[in-house]
């Protein structure tokens, strides 16, 4: 039995509508960014970093050429990749102190993917202008008992009395702008 008048349109029944409302709304989910980049200061460790969802914060201890030091943890994941910035609190100032904490973070990386720790010299932009020399690394390997593919790309830099590593680990190669879009807005204080 039809109940619509002559010219009009039938009426829908909730069940149609209810699926095309869920419908559209699936649609327009996988439609929405995987990224929501924002812009994260730590004035605790002195940087400022964009990020591609609210971090998270974690603290851990370490041992640098077997002196223990604290390591801070800013992490944020997006799509298939974790993004991270780590700070190592420094006992001091000397330039062999932030030396071996740089091997320590770039060596545990590549062991990380079982891959040697290779790296290029890159300049780390100050926000307040300038930059100071740090290191890159795009590593590829296998992490973990289950041997999954990984690729990490770092930059680490010291400075002070810290020590950096910003690093993406994703289980396959990134988009080159979301590369950019983090390590082009990691600035140190």
């Amino acid at each position: 039995m039809d109940h619509a008048l002559p010219g009009q349109p039938r009426p829908r029944s909730a069940v149609r509508v209810a699926a095309c409302a869920l419908a559209v709304g699936v649609a327009l989910s996988a439609c929405s960014p995987t990224f929501d980049w924002r812009t994260v200061m730590n004035n605790d460790n002195g940087y400022t970093i964009d990020l591609p969802a609210k971090p998270g914060n974690d603290q851990r201890a370490v041992q640098v050429d077997g002196t223990p030091m604290q390591m801070a943890m800013q992490t944020a994941e997006a799509g298939d990749a974790v993004f991270a910035v780590g700070t190592i609190m420094l006992p001091d100032e000397g330039e062999a102190t932030q030396r071996k904490a740089l091997e320590f973070l770039r060596t545990g990386l590549a062991r990380n993917v079982g891959v040697a720790p290779d790296a290029h010299a890159v300049q780390i932009p100050l926000a307040a202008g300038g930059k100071v020399l740090g290191l890159e690394m795009k590593l590829t390997g296998e992490a973990g008992s289950a041997h999954e593919a990984r690729t990490v790309y770092a930059r680490l830099v010291a400075r002070g009395r810290h020590a950096y590593q910003a690093a993406i680990i994703a289980s396959k190669p990134l988009p080159p702008e979301q590369v950019e879009q983090f390590f082009s807005s990691f600035k140190l204080y």
